[in-house]
């Protein structure tokens, strides 16, 4: 079971309290875990990826494994320890600061 934790205002919009559990088949890749959010809940196309050309939008990031994961491809694979549930896949707002 995948965990994703979402931001507050993407929780808000899709009204789920708390993290998003996902059964998904293998491969589990950034991207399968990203349709998989979108196929669940549709009010969230295009808030965490652009429609056309699902690309992460700016001022969203993604974090695994406390690891800046933003810019990896969306074929890329997941590491056992979030596919496993031990660490989730997390989509936070960008934060700027010093």
């Amino acid at each position: 079971m995948i965990r994703v934790l979402l931001p507050f205002h993407l929780r808000t919009l899709a009204r789920v309290e708390g993290e998003l559990l996902l059964d998904l088949a293998p491969p589990v890749t950034v991207g399968a875990v990203l349709d998989a959010v979108e196929a669940r809940y549709p009010v969230l196309r295009g808030t965490i990826r652009e429609h056309g050309t699902l690309k992460r939008r700016a001022f969203l990031r993604y974090f695994v494994c406390q690891a800046d994961w933003s810019l990896q491809p969306p074929e890329t694979l997941l590491p056992d320890e979030v596919i496993n549930g031990r660490e989730p896949f997390m989509i936070i707002g960008a934060i700027a600061g010093g």
